[in-house]
């Protein structure tokens, strides 16, 4: 109760703040699930099914000709795991404790804390999710050859990326109008099953159909990651510098308005949630 603060280096307040999100990681990642194993083959189970789910669609439609030359498991994967690691960092943003929730009352724990720890525990159930995955179908079935492992993971980070940063604009408007939001980051995930274009590749879309996917961040890091993934196909119509720069516009515009949601934030929100 009765403790003297003493004023804290840059590094020190640094160090702090890793701890204090490290132990908020945890407790995240915990909170998906009372039992962390089953959590992760919860999320393990739901990513092989969507990727069963793509592979009968594609045999069934007969689109499997307009796949990339090459494993077409992995081009399913290429689609699947970023579009599951993009939406799943949003969802946990959007669904992170916001500025009245009880947890904002210890004094090293903020909203941003909250933020980087939802989103750090995202990512860690993706990762161990894409590697266990892959492994296995590297064991039981086909060496997994990828061309750059580094640019197609650095294009999972910035999926990633790109879906905290949106989450972090949902979750400061959030408290103002929460159904809206709500019902319009639901939106923004199930119109990603789609317009994520992990069912096509952009080199081989039409000009008029390619402009209804080109303001897609995570169609572009799709897009590029299967060009890193595969030796012979080079991405034309996306680019890795208009993912980035959303993702740094969103993150500003999202930051921006959490602090101006925390200077306004009262009691009474967590009651319209």
């Amino acid at each position: 109760m009765f403790q003297t603060h003493r004023p804290r280096s840059a590094a020190q307040s640094g160090l702090v703040t890793l701890e204090v999100i490290y132990h908020a990681t945890v407790r995240a990642i915990r909170r998906s699930h009372r039992n962390a194993v089953v959590g992760l083959l919860m999320n393990i189970l739901q990513t092989v099914l969507l990727i069963l789910v793509f592979y009968f669609l594609f045999e069934l439609t007969g689109m499997r000709g307009s796949a990339i030359r090459g494993d077409f498991l992995i081009y399913i994967m290429s689609g699947v795991f970023l579009f599951l690691t993009h939406t799943k960092a949003l969802g946990a943003v959007v669904a992170s404790e916001g500025p009245t929730s009880p947890m904002m009352k210890h004094a090293p724990m903020n909203t941003v804390v909250a933020i980087a720890a939802a989103a750090l525990s995202a990512l860690y159930l993706q990762l161990l999710a894409l590697f266990t995955v892959l492994f296995v179908y590297h064991v039981g079935w086909t060496p997994v050859v990828i061309d750059d492992p580094v640019g197609a993971m650095a294009m999972l980070l910035l999926s990633w990326a790109s879906g905290l940063a949106i989450g972090t604009v949902f979750l400061a408007a959030k408290p103002w109008m929460p159904e809206v939001v709500t019902i319009a980051a639901s939106i923004y995930s199930r119109a990603n099953m789609v317009a994520s274009g992990k069912m096509f590749v952009a080199n081989a879309m039409p000009g008029y159909i390619l402009v209804f996917f080109d303001w897609n961040p995570l169609f572009h890091t799709i897009d590029q990651a299967r060009g890193f993934t595969f030796i012979n196909y080079n991405p034309h119509f996306s680019s890795i510098s208009y993912p980035v720069y959303v993702t740094i516009a969103c993150l500003v515009v999202g930051l921006m308005g959490d602090f101006y949601t925390r200077q306004h934030a009262s009691l009474s929100w967590g009651a319209r949630r």
